[in-house]
């Protein structure tokens, strides 16, 4: 069966029933929320982790899902380049909430208290342009380059659609918890 590159909510609720639902955002995104019955493949392991995914979806199609749904939209880009058909859940875990659906969390619990990546990335950057700033003021001209580099870093990431920061920040420990496990998929690493 073919799969769209992308689907909007109401595509998506209408075939949960046949797709396998991949988080590839971190674990502890997913702790806070995610489609029910999602499994969580972060995006940095999703490639690793192919011969475990496609065990898990039985080669049937595959909805990926993320935030905003730009880290599911690259996830399809990496899979398709890799023969595997995938689409992507258009708007992502805001979109679904924002139409009334329901979220779930590990446990059956409410999930906890944790950034989503785009507010941790905001909040690094916006700390790090501060810091060269004040650095540079204080103590010396030359620690500016920092807010430079930063700056530089953010045009980029808008113009290529990535952001490194995210996948240096998706690293540290908070957001690693549980990753091991990656929410029961086999074959994950």
């Amino acid at each position: 069966m073919s799969v769209a590159p992308s689907l909007d909510v109401g595509q998506a609720r209408a075939r949960l029933g046949e797709l396998t639902v991949v988080d590839v955002r971190t674990p502890a995104e997913f702790a806070s929320g995610h489609l029910p019955g999602a499994v969580n493949m972060p995006l940095d392991r999703l490639t690793r982790s192919l011969p475990g995914l496609r065990e898990a979806s039985g080669g049937g199609p595959l909805l990926l899902v993320c935030a905003s749904g730009a880290r599911s939209r690259q996830a399809v880009t990496a899979l398709a380049s890799r023969g595997v058909a995938a689409s992507s859940l258009a708007g992502g875990t805001v979109a679904w909430a924002a139409a009334g659906h329901g979220l779930g969390y590990p446990g059956g619990g409410r999930g906890r208290a944790v950034w989503a990546m785009e507010r941790q990335v905001r909040f690094t950057a916006g700390a790090l342009l501060l810091l060269g700033v004040v650095l540079g003021l204080v103590l010396h001209p030359g620690f500016s380059l920092l807010s430079a580099a930063v700056g530089g870093g953010l045009v980029f990431s808008a113009l290529t659609d990535t952001c490194g920061m995210a996948l240096v920040v998706g690293r540290l420990p908070f957001n690693r918890r549980g990753a091991d496990a990656a929410a029961g998929v086999p074959g994950t690493v």
